[in-house]
């Protein structure tokens, strides 16, 4: 695919990209990602898939949590030459619950603008799909795996917003017990797989989910109801 068209000189994009099914991508992420100097990726392997199926050329360059330092003075030097780069992260929208907004922060701080090329996001797609109250939430990406995890938890306790959280099929039988233990009984959406072929959508109680014994697969969403105890007046 050629060009679309040039771009703003010395701007970051942020694109976001397909969350499963890769027919979920926008006219204007095709043609930016067409058009800019350089794809900042969190993972070029899975962004090459993408890229290949819209027949995208342009370069691609590794970006993450390991390289971040280093590539983000890289990135930062291109776009002083009057490049334009856009950054993708594995899935869905970047700098959730990945280190992209550290490219963002770099960029900002040497003057660059910052454009946004939005799209899906697993997050909204789960939240939508719940069933739960979506006028108020609040976004806790991956809970801490072993040090301030109790912390975590039981500061969520009590808050009356929806809460999401991002878990791992290895780890999430655990999770909802601790949801349970620290929580108590509540309304609970777990969303798999979205919009790809084993998409599903699990609603129920953390007390019945916690006790069952099943395999997990897939890239899981959880979608879980605020408190409803009111605090008490001192």
């Amino acid at each position: 695919m050629e060009n679309e068209g040039s771009l703003d000189p010395g701007t970051v994009y942020i694109v976001s990209t397909p969350i499963g099914n890769l027919g979920d991508f926008t006219q204007r992420a095709v043609e930016t990602l067409s058009a800019v100097s350089l794809i900042a990726a969190e993972d070029t392997r899975r962004t090459r898939i993408l890229l290949n199926r819209y027949e995208i050329q342009t370069p691609l360059s590794s970006y993450n949590s390991y390289n971040k330092f280093k590539k983000g003075a890289l990135f930062v030097d291109r776009l002083k030459k009057g490049e334009s780069i856009a950054l993708v992260s594995d899935a869905g929208t970047p700098g959730i619950s990945d280190p992209h907004y550290h490219l963002v922060q770099s960029a900002l701080e040497e003057g660059f603008a910052i454009n946004a090329i939005p799209g899906p996001s697993a997050l909204l797609a789960a939240l939508t799909v719940s069933g739960l109250p979506m006028d108020k939430f609040i976004f806790e990406g991956f809970l801490p795996r072993k040090k301030g995890r109790t912390t975590t938890l039981e500061n969520l306790a009590t808050e009356k917003r929806t809460l999401v959280i991002f878990e791992s099929p290895n780890r999430i039988q655990k999770t909802l017990r601790d949801l349970l233990k620290v929580f108590g009984n509540r309304q609970i959406a777990i969303a798999r797989e979205l919009t790809k072929m084993h998409e599903e959508v699990i609603r129920g109680n953390l007390e019945d989910l916690a006790d069952q014994e099943r395999k997990w697969r897939g890239e899981l969403t959880l979608v879980i109801a605020g408190s409803n105890v009111k605090k008490r007046k001192d």
